[in-house]
């Protein structure tokens, strides 16, 4: 399979930046928001071509989860909850499947599967793995309210960004 390495490695670069730089950096401190965080660099993962192989989407999940544990100095949360989020991305992927399904070959073109088709997998996406980030951060289902109530914030807002992002840049590879 021919991928487009470059652009693949620069969305890795720019995620990673928005995330450590800004995204990092924007806190709520108006009540039940306060539990949010905003989280992009997922979308590095759900942008990878459709049939790259999945032990690269899971090295390169780990790869990113890793850098960000970096910044964040947070020893694997965001690694173990993106290589989760990377192995079920296969499973996503099938349960919304469009009829005209997916071409192997080619990369993901939101022009081709849609705006709703994209929202959903988005969605779904970012609620596995931010169900899995906020779990394995309090490490204790003691604080299911906090992990639900961040979760669901942090989706609203994390969704938002990611399909701007996404609306903005439209990649064709």
């Amino acid at each position: 399979m021919n991928y487009n390495w470059v652009s693949i490695l620069f969305r890795f670069v720019v995620l990673l930046v928005l995330q450590v730089t800004v995204f990092e950096r924007v806190r709520f401190d108006l009540g039940i928001l306060s539990y949010t965080h905003i989280l992009v660099y997922p979308l590095w993962i759900m942008l990878l071509p459709f049939k790259m192989p999945k032990p690269v989407i899971l090295i390169a999940a780990f790869m990113m989860g890793m850098m960000v544990d970096m910044f964040y100095d947070s020893p694997g949360v965001h690694a173990a909850a993106l290589v989760f989020s990377a192995y079920m991305r296969d499973f996503i992927l099938r349960i919304i499947e469009p009829d005209i399904g997916y071409e192997p070959e080619q990369p993901f073109n939101i022009r081709r599967l849609g705006i709703i088709w994209y929202i959903s997998y988005a969605a779904l996406f970012l609620l596995l793995h931010l169900f899995v980030y906020f779990s394995v951060e309090v490490f204790s289902f003691v604080y299911f309210y906090e992990i639900m109530v961040s979760t669901i914030t942090s989706l609203i807002f994390s969704l938002f960004i990611v399909v701007f992002l996404v609306l903005i840049f439209n990649p064709k590879s």
